[in-house]
């Protein structure tokens, strides 16, 4: 099968597509003919560092939508033909930037029959590491409020339209240039992160989610109001000391990774399929130009998600 591999740590330049072996079901996994791959950020900074992943060679990439083909043993929730979305194992389970992937049938679900290839493709990753951080670490309930920042982003915006379906009041940061698209989502209130400092001016909110880190989650912590909770996605560098100094000030600081999630999945297939969850395309490319995609997000101008096309 083609496949986008790498053999040495660099800028996208490295990225090639090379013939490698179709890989093989093993036992209660499937077989997934990839149609659509979603490109995140986690993808470029493995590309220049290695990242959790370590020393190449690898093939790229966590966002599968796609059709079943065949399965191992002991695998009966799908059928050939079914056609599925999910996310590979994080940090490990790497390979869509692929023709077919393997990995265990519960890492994937029931694509929503609404959306095609491509905005299936561009949900799991980001929705799971947004429900994760959202429903199951900070337990967000409906009429709370709720600070995240860089809302527009991949993550963001699935966030805020995930906390919108839950009843709860959305505060975003975001440049200005993006307020109007994030108030189409259903943002409540934002924050232009260049004329204002949120740390400020925003109070009293139960939950922030902190995909920028740096010193966002120490400042973030006066935002919340005390049994509030700071939820940090640990790739952006959390800091350090920041558990003790959220707990001094009553407040919870917790790091978190995603993971497969085979009823979560099928929690945000409901939501799409409902149309309370859309995940906003920036760009759309042939597997062959996943340099280029890369490259576009690597600008950090991008809103949303950017999506490979596979061909077969």
């Amino acid at each position: 099968m083609l496949a986008i591999t790498q053999d040495s740590l660099g800028g996208p330049e490295v990225l090639t597509m090379a013939e490698v072996d179709k890989p093989v079901p093993g036992p209660t996994e499937v077989l997934v003919r990839v149609e659509a791959a979603g490109v995140n950020p986690t993808d470029w900074k493995t590309r220049a560092t290695g990242g959790l992943v370590g020393a190449p060679p690898f093939t790229l990439g966590y966002d599968v939508s796609g059709v079943v083909e065949g399965s191992g043993i002991g695998q009966a929730l799908y059928e050939p033909g079914d056609e599925v979305f999910g996310m590979l194992r994080y940090p490990f389970g790497h390979g869509a930037y692929a023709q077919y992937v393997t990995a265990p049938s519960r890492h994937f679900a029931r694509k929503p029959r609404v959306v095609d290839h491509v905005r299936a493709a561009a949900l799991p990753l980001a929705a799971l590491t947004a429900w994760q951080a959202l429903v199951d670490v900070a337990g967000l309930k409906g009429g709370q409020r709720v600070l995240i920042h860089a809302a527009a982003g991949g993550v963001g915006h699935l966030a805020v339209q995930i906390t919108k379906a839950r009843g709860a009041y959305v505060i975003g940061t975001a440049s200005a240039a993006k307020h109007a698209f994030l108030r189409g989502l259903g943002a409540d209130e934002l924050v232009d992160y260049r004329a204002a400092d949120f740390a400020e001016t925003v109070r009293d909110v139960d939950v922030v989610l902190d995909g920028i880190g740096g010193d966002y989650g120490r400042r973030s912590l006066r935002t919340l109001r005390r049994g509030g909770t700071l939820v940090t996605l640990p790739l952006s560098v959390m800091d350090a000391g920041l558990p003790e100094e959220a707990a001094a000030l009553g407040v919870r600081s917790a790091a978190m990774l995603v993971e497969p999630d085979h009823a979560a999945l099928r929690a945000l297939a409901a939501l799409v399929e409902a149309g309370r969850l859309r995940p906003e395309i920036a760009a759309v490319l042939p597997l062959a130009e996943a340099a280029k995609a890369h490259e576009l997000g690597e600008t950090g101008r991008t809103s949303g998600k950017i999506v490979l096309t596979v061909p077969h």
